[in-house]
């Protein structure tokens, strides 16, 4: 077992989880934490400073293999080598995982070991609820603890009415408030997630005010930048994931901006994520009711139609996600067949 400096590690979020792994790192390793991946460079932090790494091959293609790749808040062993350079050489497995499938299906990673996670959205002109019910899918099917961040407090509009919708679409166990991300207040508003060794991660789509937020909380001095003028919505600043470190003793995760994501879980854990749907389901006249044309469905009756709509859209994003090549290719071939089949049918009757 390696010998480690606890009270500097706690600095940078090491808990009980990852020190029972501890055993299986090899002796003369350091334990680090990733916060920060650029291509084939990453940087460390050892609770005193930080260094620059690379990994080595072998860990690479293994976690290639199963389909994962080096993140923001990762523990890692590092060896030091020749030429004084730092490569890692093995992960230690995380608690929890944020990630999201790209286009083609690959897993992409965002961060690991998160215990709170911040889902900031302006209250300006890039409001959007369907996609916070969807960050808030995201962070409680890897089982992380979900908190609504609404950021231009001092600018926003309609908050009042924003507020209250949010109250009415969104399960009351999830915490939502209304901060000002340039004043110091937001430390104390957020203050109940960030104790000592805690780790928070920032989701939210480009202009939010995710670095601005990260900027309050750690003095990071990160870029900033504005909204467009025509429809509010944000530019890209943040470039690359990165862990800051907090006065108090927590560390924050900024990530860019997310506008669009396909679900990184199957169907039955996402559907899980929606408890309130779960909940209700349990009335519905029948035990297989999807919610939507069927009689005596006690969804349809108490949620609100547009959640419920979300709520859909999500799982079928979640089919599609599981599929393998050969099941798209099935499913086009059948909606073909089905396609073929109804203009015949139509054919044949003007005829």
């Amino acid at each position: 077992m390696i010998e480690i400096d606890f009270n500097s590690l706690r600095t940078i979020g090491l808990n009980n989880q990852i020190a029972a792994q501890l055993a299986a790192v090899e002796a003369g390793a350091h334990l680090m934490r990733i916060t920060e991946v650029q291509r084939d460079w990453l940087t460390l932090h050892d609770g005193a400073g930080e260094w620059p790494a690379r990994a080595l091959p072998r860990l690479l293609a293994d976690m290639a293999e199963s389909g994962f790749s080096l993140s923001v808040g990762d523990w890692v062993a590092a060896e030091l080598r020749d030429q004084g350079e730092l490569w890692i050489s093995q992960r230690l497995e995380p608690f929890n995982h944020l990630a999201r499938r790209a286009n083609d299906g690959r897993r992409q990673s965002l961060a690991s070991n998160i215990d709170t996670a911040l889902l900031v959205m302006g209250l300006d002109n890039d409001f959007n609820v369907r996609r916070l019910e969807r960050y808030i899918a995201m962070a409680q099917a890897a089982d992380v603890s979900p908190v609504v961040v609404l950021t231009k407090a001092d600018i926003g509009d309609d908050i009042e009415a924003r507020l209250n919708e949010l109250q009415r679409r969104l399960p009351a166990v999830i915490p939502v408030l209304a901060v000002n991300g340039l004043s110091d207040e937001a430390a104390n508003q957020l203050a109940p997630w960030m104790g000592p060794g805690q780790t928070l991660c920032l989701l939210g789509a480009s202009g939010t005010g995710k670095s601005t937020l990260t900027n309050t909380l750690t003095q990071a001095g990160q870029e900033t930048g504005g909204t467009r003028k025509g429809d509010g919505r944000g530019r890209h600043t943040t470039t690359a994931r990165s862990l800051h470190l907090c006065g108090n003793g927590a560390c924050i995760i900024d990530t860019p901006g997310l506008r669009t994501w396909r679900p990184d879980a199957d169907e039955e854990t996402l559907a899980a994520t929606f408890d309130d749907i779960e909940l209700l389901a349990r009335d519905c006249q029948f035990r297989d009711c999807q919610h939507q044309l069927e009689p005596g469905c006690a969804v349809r009756a108490a949620i609100d139609p547009d959640r419920l709509m979300n709520y859909h859209k999500l799982l079928r994003d979640a089919r599609r996600g599981q599929q393998t090549p050969l099941d798209r290719i099935a499913e086009r071939s059948k909606w073909k067949v089905l396609g073929k089949a109804a203009a015949e049918r139509s054919r044949q009757k003007r005829s």
